[in-house]
């Protein structure tokens, strides 16, 4: 398996920044993909103390080996017990204040943050920041991460490729999201990035519809929304056929939809702000009279997570970058008759979009 954290010295000047921009003397780190993305360190337990001039990363005794052979540009501590308690006692002897992230911090694990600071400290000692800080950086991709980004990608396309042929009427939705995870590991996926999503007949109108027992019907929509873990990182795309022969409705808002997805991967261009590119999208699926059915936001960052900023909707000003790797994904969702969803990875270059997720979307009937 390849290092995606080959870049990590850049990463930490970055970090620490940031730190200083925000005026953080120091940093408590425990959300495991900053904790991976920052120092490389890929286990299930973690807590990073950061400072302009040092850092620890404290895990505990399963890790000892992992732990000294992924991490870089911080000192590995082996807990004794807590590894949140010992990195936050250690922060109290390195720094007057330290910052924590209030999105990934549970009120349970302030509490123990707090314990291990000194009585007439403990209330005042941690401060949340007003914004993750992390995260935020996480949002532009270097290059080691688009290339790895892209070779998931590239993995879901073949996996969609190589499902067509076994959908057929009579299959059942779980066998054909069976299958997919299967062919997945067989081409060296790590697992899928989240609950593989296939919907058929009526259920397609289920924007989130989780594979069932249904059968795939022998005339209706089915739409497959999956992704896979490859070297840490995720990928995400959708894909929406149709098993016999269509009706001129159908056809009709599977046109629109594409449309609506053409001109959102189009709007993806640095500067543009994300409730630009959602607008894009939407105004194709308003000026269709279908914009009541489509239900959701166009589109999510995507990295280390399945869901990460920016987020692609209305009102969003966030500005895109290169470097940010988003998806497009509008759909329709008409209760009781059917949905449709077309979706790509889409990765902001300094000219436009670079789709990573090139497989057919054109009409597929099956």
């Amino acid at each position: 398996m390849r290092n995606p954290e080959s870049s990590e010295p850049s990463r930490w000047k970055a970090a620490r920044a940031a730190m200083a921009a925000r005026g953080a003397e120091a940093l408590l780190i425990t959300h495991l993909p900053d904790v991976r993305w920052l120092c490389g360190f890929t286990g299930s337990n973690a807590a990073l103390a950061v400072t302009a001039k040092k850092a620890v990363l404290f895990t505990d005794g399963r890790y000892t080996a992992q732990a000294r052979e992924e991490t870089r540009g911080a000192r590995v501590t082996i807990a004794k017990k807590s590894a949140l308690k010992e990195a936050s006692a250690l922060l109290e002897s390195m720094a007057g204040r330290a910052w924590f992230d209030p999105e990934h911090t549970t009120v349970a694990d302030l509490e123990t943050m707090r314990s291990a600071i000194s009585g007439p400290r403990r209330r005042g000692f941690f401060a949340a920041l007003e914004s993750p800080l992390i995260s935020a950086l996480r949002q532009v991709k270097d290059a080691t991460e688009l290339a790895l980004m892209a070779e998931a990608a590239q993995l879901g396309c073949s996996l969609f490729e190589e499902i067509l042929p076994r959908m057929e009427s009579g299959v059942t939705e779980m066998a054909v999201a069976a299958q997919l995870e299967f062919l997945a590991r067989g081409l060296g996926a790590e697992g899928m990035s989240f609950e593989t999503i296939v919907a058929s007949g009526s259920r397609s109108a289920l924007p989130h519809g989780r594979a069932t027992q249904a059968k795939l019907p022998r005339k209706g929509f089915v739409t497959l929304d999956f992704g896979v873990m490859l070297n840490g990182y995720c990928s995400d795309m959708t894909r929406t056929v149709h098993l016999g022969r269509a009706g001129r409705e159908e056809r009709s808002a599977y046109d629109a939809v594409l449309a609506a997805q053409e001109a959102g991967v189009d709007a993806v261009k640095p500067g543009a702000t994300c409730g630009e590119v959602d607008e894009a999208a939407r105004s194709v699926l308003r000026r269709a009279g279908l914009a009541k059915y489509f239900t959701h936001s166009t589109g999510h960052g995507v990295g280390l997570e399945i869901h990460e900023q920016p987020r692609v909707a209305a009102g969003q000003e966030t500005r895109l970058e290169p470097g940010m790797t988003i998806t497009i994904e509008p759909g329709v969702y008409l209760p009781g008759k059917f949905g449709i969803r077309i979706e790509d990875m889409v990765a902001v270059t300094e000219t436009g979009g670079k789709v990573l997720t090139p497989v057919t979307k054109g009409w597929i009937e099956l």
